[in-house]
């Protein structure tokens, strides 16, 4: 990496400090702006709103763990050289009596605290979702330790933000009077937000909780991800698993992959809020959500250019620049090959535009570990802007790439076979353009691969001819197999079309 690229990335460092009720939070976020990279996340569990509903005072015993925590984290930017930070807090020192002394502690320490109120705060984890699912149309439910927050968004604009005292550390006390009061409760409440009946579209779940519930809700039904964020469920599919999980208990729940002890414990009393919310707000499903308020705080202070950039195309520019899987070299791939392609338009573009970037990126490992990395990169790591279903597209075509025929069946249970198919035709076709040194402008120019009726031809100027060989022959042969057409090698001044 040059020295002038390393300093423009350390320029772009910033960090936020979330001293929410449940956990106080540093996260360090590196380029590029529009997905940023996490650096470093550390939290520690300081429980501050766990007795404000009794004494409505944070206890002393969690505000010098927190203040504790926030002294380190302070020399952890200061020694990083991190000078981008925000600090905020939400709900507990929002409605703790002790929470305006709190806050000059906090900034004795050398941070500028920010309190939210409650629309803020609402409004803030809704950019975040914003910024996660360009266009997203419905709800957001952020589920955090003292408090809920619902917002309508629309058109990449929120509206009607409120805040319920229905955080995780608060369920519990409010079940314990029993069902019907619970629902009574919960219900009276979701008076505040009687908008959001009307609202059309899905609750985006925010929140680690809600993340547990969907590992479960993946774990349940065997689903290949363990990455949550993008994963989806119909109404009915939640209200059966949000009633199984709201009767289980804690340590079954702590036994399953992606669900941490300190999630497990607040499943049940999250999952019996989350069954009254579908049956007051009757949402057309769920979209689970990683993004939230700290993304939400960075997303904010974005230009409208950034803002405007394809997540996927921008995560994707990040992780394959730097292991030589240049946008330059992938677009020169896609174009090459976009006449092998039977996509639908933008969606399938993007998707093929990645894949080739990752492509290129994945031939620069060892071949024994292409074909594990192939499903990781596509199936493990956070994607932001695609959907489960093109999670599995990308696997498919990563593995085409490596010269494989099949797909694991699992991923059949993220998308349709007709989509793995296409997915792994364009894996197949991006290899064969890699064998052509397609990436290079002259190679680009000196050749063309056409499918027609007659099949497919790969047609390569005399002075190019030699660069056919061998390997370019047997994937020629590999791509005729897959599409079942005759295959033919052309040496000719004249490229079609």
């Amino acid at each position: 990496m040059s020295r002038k690229r390393r300093d423009r990335e350390r320029a772009q460092i910033r960090a936020v400090i979330d001293i929410g009720s449940n956990t106080v939070r540093l996260v360090i976020y590196g380029a590029p702006p529009r997905v940023p990279v996490v650096l470093h996340n550390e939290k520690v569990t300081a429980r501050l709103g766990r007795d404000i509903g009794e004494t409505g005072a944070m206890p002393a015993k969690s505000m010098d763990q927190a203040l504790a925590a926030l002294e380190r984290f302070r020399l952890l930017l200061d020694d990083r050289g991190v000078t981008d930070v925000q600090t905020v807090a939400t709900a507990a020192v929002r409605d703790a009596s002790n929470g305006s002394d709190f806050l000059k502690k906090v900034a004795a320490i050398g941070l500028e605290p920010r309190l939210l109120s409650g629309e803020e705060e609402a409004r803030i984890s809704a950019n975040g979702v914003i910024g996660a699912f360009p266009g997203a149309h419905g709800v957001v439910a952020d589920l955090g330790g003292g408090s809920l927050e619902l917002i309508s968004i629309e058109g990449d604009k929120s509206h009607h933000g409120v805040s319920l005292p229905f955080g995780t550390l608060r369920l519990p006390d409010l079940r314990a009077k029993g069902p019907d009061a619970f629902k009574r409760a919960v219900g009276q409440a979701l008076k505040k937000a009687d908008w959001a009946t009307e609202h059309e579209g899905p609750l985006y779940c925010v929140g680690g909780t809600w993340r547990a519930f969907a590992a479960y809700a993946m774990r349940t039904a065997r689903i290949p991800l363990t990455d949550p964020h993008g994963f989806s469920l119909p109404a009915d599919e939640a209200m059966l698993l949000a009633k199984k999980v709201s009767r289980t208990a804690p340590d079954k729940l702590a036994a399953i992959p992606g669900i941490a002890s300190t999630r497990a414990a607040a499943l049940p009393d999250a999952a019996a809020l989350l069954k009254i919310m579908l049956a007051t707000l009757k949402p057309d499903g769920l979209v689970f959500s990683s993004w939230g308020l700290r993304e939400g705080l960075l997303f904010d202070t974005l230009s409208d250019v950034e803002r405007e950039k394809d997540p996927l195309i921008a995560g994707a520019i990040a992780f394959a620049d730097p292991r030589e899987g240049t946008i330059t070299e992938a677009a020169r791939i896609a174009a090459w090959t976009a006449p092998l392609a039977n996509g639908n338009g933008k969606g399938s573009e993007r998707l093929r535009l990645t894949a080739a970037m990752l492509a290129l990126a994945l031939a620069r490992l060892e071949p024994n570990r292409r074909q594990d990395q192939a499903r990781e990169w596509a199936l493990d790591k956070r994607w932001v802007g695609v959907d489960p279903a093109g999670r599995a597209m990308l696997a498919a075509a990563l593995l085409g790439s490596c010269g494989r025929k099949d797909y694991p069946d699992d991923l059949l249970s993220l998308a349709s076979e007709t989509e793995l198919r296409e997915a792994l035709g364009w894996g197949i076709a991006i290899r064969l353009a890699r064998r052509m040194d397609i990436g290079n402008a002259s190679s680009a120019l000196g050749s063309s691969v056409e499918r027609g009726k007659k099949g497919i031809a790969l047609t390569v100027t005399p002075e190019r001819a030699p660069i056919a060989g061998e390997a370019v022959r047997k994937d020629l042969a590999l791509l005729g197999s897959w599409f079942d057409c005759p295959t033919k090698l052309e040496i000719s001044e004249r490229m079609p079309g």
